[in-house]
Parts: structure tokens; C-alpha cells; sequence
């Protein structure tokens, strides 16, 4: 967690870490989602970070994880979702445009954008009800009972 909110404090990409310290992509996404790291790794982005190496070895040696750092990751991780959603609605809003707007052009008296814009727009919609948790049943509060209920916990 510690690599992503350095990443994040100066406003770089994955990507961007990845090149400016010489490891791949993929190693930072893994040291990020909390894996281990070699000893180089850490040196490579401690210097990119220009922090002293011990502050990434204390970091990544912690086995535990604290329940401050446990809701942090829930919160990037539904911060993620709620982005990627709207990249998803914009793309929608984007092309179903267009094809409207050729429809409107080639052939204005049969309008068919429609059925791709039906569609697309279910999904958009049930994308958007598993982000924001617009669950009517089998959400979460039902899970957590199953839960307690698997475990002998009373509820």
C-alpha cells in the first residue's frame, strides 16, 4: 500500500512507475496489490521515490495487516470499480451517439440505433447496480448473515 499511495501522492500511472524505475507493469501491480518484492525491486523504487529503502523493507515484511489498512484497500479497490463504471457509461454515451447520429443521416425514416442503445444500455445499467451495490436481494447484508450462519455466530 505504501508503493501506491507514494504513486499516487505524485500523480503517476502504473505504467509511469514502471518505466521510471525499471521494473515491469505487472511487478508493480503485484507489489501493490500487496505480494512480496525482492530486495532490488524495493532498492529500484526506493530510489525512484527517493525514500530511504529500510521504509519499503518495513512495509513489505509486515504480515499482518492492520484494519485501517484493510478498509484503504477496500476503498481503492470500490474507487476502481465506481471509475471504471463511468469510463464504461461515457464509451456508451459516446458511440450510441455516433450511431444515432448515423442513423439520423443515412436512414431517418427506420430508426434502429435504438436497439443497439436497449441493448448496450441493460448493460450499462446492471454494470452500475454490481458497482453501487443496488441490490434488492443477495447483497451483502445477505451474505454476511449466510455467513454468520455457516459460523454458528448468532445473528
Amino acid at each position: 500500500m505504501l508503493v501506491q499511495k507514494l504513486r499516487l501522492k505524485r500523480g503517476w500511472s502504473q505504467q509511469q512507475l514502471a518505466e521510471l524505475s525499471g521494473l515491469s507493469a505487472r511487478t508493480v501491480q503485484r507489489i501493490e496489490s500487496g505480494q512480496s518484492a525482492s530486495t532490488d525491486t524495493l532498492k529500484s523504487l526506493a530510489s525512484v521515490f527517493e525514500i530511504d529503502f529500510s521504509g519499503l523493507t518495513n512495509e513489505s515484511s509486515m504480515s499482518e495487516k492492520t484494519s485501517s489498512a484493510v478498509e484503504e484497500q477496500l476503498a481503492f479497490r470500490q474507487v476502481r470499480r465506481v471509475k471504471g463504471f463511468y469510463l464504461h457509461l461515457i464509451k456508451y454515451i459516446a458511440v450510441i451517439a455516433v450511431l444515432f447520429l448515423i442513423n439520423f443521416i443515412a436512414t431517418p425514416h427506420k430508426i434502429w440505433a435504438m436497439w443497439p442503445a436497449l441493448g448496450w444500455g441493460v448493460g450499462v445499467l446492471i454494470h452500475a447496480a454490481t458497482v453501487f451495490e443496488w441490490t434488492l436481494f443477495l447483497g451483502a447484508e445477505w451474505e454476511k448473515k449466510q455467513v454468520e450462519k455457516r459460523l454458528g455466530r448468532p445473528l
